[in-house]
């Protein structure tokens, strides 16, 4: 009993050393499949909107409100496949916004006019905000078949959006678009459904009229 107890030992002692000096090669880290959809798209135009545009027939519309409840045509395309959504958030060039100030008495709200200059910095200093997790950002200038002009955004690296842009006829109209994931921040995992709703926000973008 005590010779087969030796053997045995022997035996385990010789598959641990040839373990541990065979060549070890760890597995790419991979992710989920996605079922990507086939690309069809819908219109929106709802009676009251300033504007109108196509969207996937795989999105769906939600109403957003700002914080001050007064921006009436702030709406958002949920993509519940994706857990993404874009925000698209308007705002009229002869009217007024209200923002909230901090004071030495606390928070105030403050009526600002809302200028095309005003807008399109506050644009860029939310597009430009994700540097700390970005590793680029390139902003590139376009004009649509039909006169749309606008600044589309391009946000590389682990930021919170990958995709914005801004469309405005710089005297009555401005709104302002972003692409979001309700997910940790990875360029790795995201990338494909990134580059997949980047079709649609340019069709968007192409497809987008002005009503008045």
């Amino acid at each position: 009993m005590i010779r087969n107890c030796i053997k045995y030992l022997l035996c385990f002692q010789l598959i641990f050393a040839y373990s541990c000096n065979s060549d070890f090669t760890p597995r790419p880290r991979s992710y989920f499949n996605v079922e990507l959809p086939k690309k069809t798209y819908q219109v929106f135009d709802q009676e009251g909107y300033p504007y109108s545009f196509e969207y996937p027939t795989y999105g769906r519309i939600s109403k957003e409100v700002d914080s001050s409840q007064n921006d009436l045509y702030w709406i958002n395309i949920d993509f519940n496949d994706f857990n993404g959504k874009i925000y698209l958030s308007y705002k009229d060039l002869k009217s007024y916004s209200v923002y909230k100030v901090k004071t030495a008495a606390g928070y105030r709200d403050s009526l600002v006019k809302n200028t095309f200059e005003a807008l399109r910095e506050e644009s860029y200093k939310m597009t430009f905000k994700h540097t700390v997790k970005s590793s680029g950002i390139v902003d590139s200038i376009f004009r649509t078949s039909t006169g749309i002009e606008g600044v589309y955004f391009y946000v590389s690296g682990d930021a919170a959006t990958s995709r914005q842009f801004y469309i405005t006829d710089t005297t009555n109209h401005f709104i302002r678009g972003a692409l979001y994931f309700d997910a940790t921040p990875n360029s790795d995992s995201l990338s494909l459904v990134s580059r997949f709703l980047d079709v649609d926000m340019k069709h968007l973008i192409e497809s987008f009229r002005w009503k008045n």
